[in-house]
């Protein structure tokens, strides 16, 4: 029987790396990130984006520039709010469907890499993709190493990096709903083992 997990964390919390760590043991990888661009492309997702914040999200090209949306909402409540209802139900029905493909291909574990989204209340439905996930696995990182890491990686400022943060769940709300916690602050030795031991006790249950 396939089984899902939901791995869930912030900006900056090293998803890509935990991620990566699953698919060496076997899992199969949903990202929701990449997801999020075929949903960005999609001709109603981008017109309703368009009419919501402006011609100045696009590329010159007329694609939606992330970034630029990313801008204009972060750190803005109403605006967050109005992005969520343009994205969430379709990234919520594209990953039902990539989950059930992979079922019906006999996948022993799939793991889906996603932000939880704010309100807390919706965690266990929107917040987990979909009821199908079996487990919410959470990635926990201090504030300052997120903001190091998203100067380093990303070239924020750290106003801009503040501004991001804020706009999710704290770490202190994400864990409330976890199944599993992982600290990726520190050691990746450490970080690979614990994962390892979830993934074992996941295996036998």
């Amino acid at each position: 029987m396939t089984k899902v997990i939901g791995l869930a964390g912030g900006i900056g919390s090293g998803k890509s790396t935990i991620s990566r760590y699953l698919t060496e043991l076997g899992a199969v990888l949903i990202d929701a990130d990449k997801a999020g661009h075929e949903v960005f492309t999609d001709t109603e997702a981008w017109r309703e984006l368009v009419v919501a914040f402006g011609q100045e999200i696009l590329t010159p090209g007329g694609e939606i520039d992330r970034k630029k949306l990313g801008e204009v909402v972060f750190g803005n409540a109403e605006s967050l709010s109005r992005l969520n209802k343009i994205i969430r139900p379709r990234m919520i029905a594209l990953m039902k469907a990539r989950i059930e493909e992979y079922r019906r291909q006999g996948a022993n574990m799939v793991v889906v890499d996603c932000v939880m989204p704010a309100p807390p209340e919706v965690i266990r439905t929107e917040g987990r993709w979909t009821p199908q996930v079996d487990e919410v696995w959470v990635i926990a990182v201090s504030k300052a190493t997120v903001i190091k890491r998203l100067k380093e990686q990303r070239g924020l400022e750290e106003e801009q990096a503040v501004a991001r943060m804020s706009s999710q769940l704290s770490d202190e709300e994400r864990v409330k709903y976890a199944d599993a916690v992982i600290n990726n602050d520190g050691d990746l030795d450490e970080v690979r083992a614990k994962v390892k031991e979830l993934w074992k006790r996941l295996e036998v249950v």
